[in-house]
């Protein structure tokens, strides 16, 4: 049976200076993972910035990734959205690609019930495309809505094409009844990088990996991490989560920014707080597209603080990032002219 086992980077979308899809970057970032010896590649996720690219180039994107990738890895296409049809349509492209499985968001906004979602939206894909590997996508945070377990066990059970999930309700108990219900047999995986070790330890939730935003910058650690909890060494697993974790802490950063009107907080969700450490890095990343935008200055301090903090402590998780793109990580990480650019005035 096919396995999502091990880690999957949701990667990054690089763009061009004017907001355009940058492909040659997008190819040196798979061939970078790759090497690092990533176990699959999710194209077009939310980390992806899926909601701002239009369908065309959210299909090429998948296919260029499929393309790069070249079957050294599993490829996952994220063709999830609040519209049945256009995940269909999305989904035929991505099997016409070659892609191994799709990534389906729970519908956000229009709030389907989870009876809904899985009858009027996971069940007509899985029913359509019975050799695709469909891995329904939790994360009521984003959506407004969720996909419940009791649903996803109903499916589990009468579609052998949903096996797995990608939760991110940041919810134990939720994980739990998961694996109640759905088995031994059915694969959780992490959607929340600060989680997934103890989602993999915890005998009551047993997840088998992730769909991880930080392996974009380390592959090669988050993979490793993951692995050696499969392979049941514990706390060789817990030492490289120790050294990740000033990294999981800024997927999201918050601060509080003064305005003229009184105090309010800004919250920098993700990509944009990993784009703008890999324009920092020197990786191929570029700006984010509207209504994304840059950093405050104060979370910028946040996310040089936790770089720094890893780079000093443990160099190891970035040293990879110099071989492969050639550049000097205390240059890029303490130079002042690299920050050019990256926030608000």
């Amino acid at each position: 049976m096919f396995t999502f086992r091990g880690c999957t980077t949701a990667l990054i979308t690089p763009m061009t200076a004017d907001q355009q899809v940058d492909y040659e970057g997008l190819h040196r970032l798979v061939d970078f993972q790759i090497q690092e010896g990533i176990d699959g590649l999710l194209a077009v996720g939310t980390t992806g910035e899926s909601p701002t690219l239009n369908w065309e180039e959210h299909s090429k994107v998948i296919e260029k990734t499929g393309e790069y990738a070249n079957n050294k890895c599993f490829t996952i296409a994220g063709t999830g959205s609040n519209s049945t049809q256009e995940a269909i349509n999305g989904t035929q492209h991505a099997e016409e690609a070659g892609i191994n499985a799709v990534l389906l968001v729970d519908p956000y906004y229009n709030g389907p019930s989870s009876l809904e979602i899985r009858r009027e939206y996971i069940e007509p894909i899985a029913k359509q495309f019975p050799k695709m590997h469909i891995i329904p996508y939790i994360i009521p945070g984003r959506t407004g809505t969720q996909l419940f377990p009791q649903d996803l066990a109903i499916l589990h059970q009468q579609y052998p094409n949903v096996h797995c999930v990608k939760e991110a309700t940041g919810d134990i108990e939720n994980m739990i009844l998961t694996r109640q219900l759905c088995g031994k047999n059915f694969e959780i995986l992490s959607g929340d990088d600060d989680k997934t070790y103890n989602m993999m330890v915890d005998p009551r939730v047993e997840a088998v990996g992730a769909i991880s935003v930080v392996s974009n910058i380390a592959p090669g650690a988050v993979t490793d991490m993951i692995h050696y909890v499969l392979d049941g060494n514990k706390e060789a697993a817990k030492t490289i989560h120790q050294a990740l974790q000033p990294l999981f802490d800024i997927v999201t950063v918050k601060t509080q920014e003064v305005t003229p009107y009184g105090s309010v907080t800004c919250k920098a969700r993700n990509p944009l707080a990993f784009k703008t450490l890999m324009n920092i890095l020197g990786m191929p990343s570029g700006p984010c597209r509207q209504p994304l935008g840059k950093m405050t200055p104060a979370g910028l301090e946040i996310v040089l603080a936790n770089a720094h903090k890893v780079y000093e402590t443990n160099p190891q998780v970035l040293e990879p990032i110099a071989d492969y793109f050639g550049v000097n990580l205390k240059d890029r990480l303490y130079n002042k002219e690299c920050l050019v650019g990256l926030t608000y005035a």
